[in-house]
C-alpha cells in the first residue's frame, strides 16, 4: 500500500459522506449542497493527486490501475444517482453515463488476464469533465447558469460515449 493507493481508497470512503450531504435536509439546503460539492471536489482532487504522485514517484501498481477507475465510478455513480433521485439531474443522463462506465468496467475485468487496461488520455479527460459536469448539478446555481451547465453536460455525455467506444475498439484489436 502506497500513498496513491491510499488516496484512491480515501475517495471511496469519502463518497458516502458526499451523498449524505447531498440528501441532508431534503437535498434543498444550500449550505449542505455547497458542502457536498466540496466533498466531491476533494474526491476529484485526490483522483488527480494519486495519479500524479504515482507517476512522479514510480508507484504505479496493478492494484492502483484497477482500483482507481473503480473509485471514479463509485464516486461519479453515487453523485449522479443521488442527483437523479433528488430530481436535479435527468435520469437518462445518469443511465447513459453509468451504462458506459459499467460496460467499460466489465470490459476491463473480462480482459484482465491480458493485463489491466490503463486509463487513456480521453478517459482521464472524460473523468474530469464528468466531475465538473456533475459539480454544476450539485451546486445551488442561479437559473441563468442552467444553459451553460446543460451544454457542459452535453459535451460530457458525448465524450463519455466516444471514449467508451474507443475502449471497446481497443479491446477488439487485441
Amino acid at each position: 500500500m502506497n500513498i496513491p493507493n491510499l488516496l484512491t481508497v480515501l475517495r471511496i470512503l469519502l463518497t458516502p459522506l458526499g451523498a449524505y450531504a447531498l440528501f441532508k435536509n431534503g437535498g434543498n439546503d444550500h449550505h449542505w449542497m455547497i458542502l457536498a460539492w466540496c466533498i466531491f471536489f476533494a474526491i476529484g482532487l485526490t483522483d488527480f493527486m494519486d495519479g500524479r504522485i504515482a507517476r512522479a514517484k514510480n508507484q504505479i501498481t496493478e492494484f492502483g490501475k484497477l482500483l482507481d477507475p473503480i473509485a471514479d465510478k463509485v464516486a461519479i455513480g453515487t453523485a449522479m444517482i443521488s442527483l437523479s433521485i433528488l430530481h436535479r439531474l435527468p435520469w437518462w443522463v445518469t443511465i447513459v453515463i453509468l451504462v458506459r462506465e459499467v460496460g467499460v468496467t466489465i470490459l476491463r475485468f473480462a480482459v484482465i488476464s491480458d493485463g489491466v487496461i490503463p486509463a487513456s488520455k480521453g478517459g482521464k479527460t472524460k473523468a474530469l469533465m464528468q466531475g465538473f459536469g456533475v459539480g454544476w448539478f450539485i451546486l445551488p446555481l442561479p437559473h441563468w447558469l442552467f444553459i451553460p451547465r446543460d451544454l457542459f453536460m452535453a459535451v460530457t455525455i458525448l465524450l463519455t460515449v466516444t471514449t467508451g467506444y474507443e475502449y471497446f475498439k481497443q479491446v477488439l484489436k487485441r
